[in-house]
């Protein structure tokens, strides 16, 4: 798979996120920054993600994905203090 096509399968499966995906062939690094990460542990967060890759997880598509996950507050806090 291709950076592209992951972020088109984020994209139709969880709403209201911008994905910044790196990686190549079955891995990738997915930057996701939303409203909907708003309220929920970092557990719940990567289920959310998780839940969106799982038939591409469970056909070997893919096969080691890292997440971070950000609220829009987190990701302009983090813009700003890169080091932090």
């Amino acid at each position: 798979m291709q950076p592209s096509e992951v972020k088109a399968l984020l994209e139709r499966r969880v709403e209201g996120c911008e994905f910044h995906i790196q990686g190549e062939g079955c891995n990738f690094q997915v930057v996701a920054v939303g409203e909907a990460f708003e309220g929920l542990s970092p557990v719940k967060r990567q289920q959310l993600i998780y839940g969106a890759l799982s038939e591409e997880i469970a056909s070997g598509a893919l096969h080691a994905v890292s997440i971070k996950t950000y609220t829009p507050a987190q990701w302009q806090t983090a813009a700003e203090n890169p080091g932090a």
